[in-house]
């Protein structure tokens, strides 16, 4: 039998879950929460095979429950159940240690499935949450690749970061613990290598090839 605690603070949701989940021979639902500190009190009494965990209840959130299992239960796997699809929260779920990420707009087979796959070690991704992943992903590459391209010196690039972020150039001599004349070669050397006509033609460059937000 696979072992459940559902926790959402919406306790039609969380009624409506376990439901769905008591119908499953191989499933037994053992305790439900409306908190994470409810999760944290029930697995100190009876330990689950799997947590359905909503993100957004109250102070002590799906977010800190998870961290707190993952430290405190390894063996308990996370897999969260939410409304929030923003990349923001799908990251923090993950680096929390949860296992999957499943949204309140999956079918039943759906959830069946993540748990399926997190019972044999895998995690799960809802097909919406896996397409931000590789987005995200793709983007850290694509930036990694063009960092790579600039023709420019460790200290070429630090220069360019901070005059993108309007520090002026004694704030650049301080910050680098350069000479301001220093600074004035590495403005005009940027210049020169990036075929700028000025500062906001060196910013625009920063911003294109992700040096700065």
């Amino acid at each position: 039998m696979i072992k459940v605690i559902v926790a959402d603070d919406h306790k039609m949701i969380r009624h409506g879950i376990i439901s769905l989940l008591k119908e499953e021979t191989d499933i037994l639902v053992i305790g439900e929460a409306d908190n994470g500190k409810e999760v944290i009190l029930l697995l100190q009494k009876k330990m689950a095979d799997i947590v359905l965990m909503d993100i957004d209840m109250g102070d002590y959130n799906g977010i800190d429950a998870t961290k707190q299992i993952t430290k405190l239960y390894p063996d308990v796997k996370v897999l969260i159940v939410s409304m929030y699809s923003d990349l923001s929260y799908i990251t923090k779920a993950f680096e929390a240690g949860a296992k999957g990420y499943l949204l309140k707009n999956a079918g039943k087979n759906e959830m069946l499935k993540a748990i399926d796959l997190l019972m044999r070690g895998e995690t799960y991704c809802s097909t919406e949450v896996s397409a931000k992943l590789v987005a995200h992903l793709q983007g850290k590459i694509s930036n990694k690749k063009k960092q790579e391209g600039i023709p420019l010196t460790r200290r070429e690039m630090e220069v360019l970061k901070l005059i993108a972020a309007e520090y002026s150039n004694p704030e650049i001599a301080e910050e680098l613990f350069i000479s301001i004349r220093t600074v004035d070669t590495h403005r005009r050397n940027l210049l020169t290598k990036l075929g700028a006509k000025n500062t906001a033609g060196l910013v625009k460059y920063a911003i294109k090839y992700g040096l700065v937000e």
